[in-house]
């Protein structure tokens, strides 16, 4: 049970220095996202998500772009949508 408890942590504390990170690499890509290292490839195959590829290598990703990229097509809450409506109605 101790061991579990330490491994937890270590992991814990793995990805935080991920995202202390400028510059990830594929397999630090998944540990950051927790996707699997194949769904990223296809992802890159696709184009559907920013990376580098410095001369025809390996795959390089920017932590800041992968953050937007994860982050787009954002939902809106109920409180949202209701403070937006409010705000439209005494407008008009």
């Amino acid at each position: 049970m101790e061991n579990e408890l330490i491994l937890h942590k270590l992991n814990r504390i793995e990805k935080f220095i991920f995202g202390l990170k400028d510059i990830l690499n594929t397999e630090e890509l998944s540990d950051y996202t927790g996707f699997k290292i194949s769904y990223i490839y296809k992802l890159v195959n696709q184009s559907k998500i920013p990376y580098s590829k410095p001369n025809g290598g390996s795959l390089f990703f920017e932590c800041k772009k992968i953050d937007a990229w994860l982050l787009q097509n954002p939902s809106k809450s109920v409180d949202e949508i209701k403070r937006e409506a409010f705000h439209y109605t005494r407008r008009k």
